[in-house]
């Protein structure tokens, strides 16, 4: 096996009520500074 190096991160998933939710506190933790991924289960 090759050299593998792990970054520990930390985070959260909010569950949203529709896609307008979600957009709203996409765009409001973005403003924040927060970086952000988008996932649709």
């Amino acid at each position: 096996m090759g050299n593998f190096n792990y970054k520990e991160q930390f985070g959260i998933v909010v569950i949203c009520r529709s896609e307008e939710e979600q957009k709203a506190i996409y765009e409001r933790l973005l403003k924040e500074g927060f970086k952000l991924k988008i996932v649709t289960v």
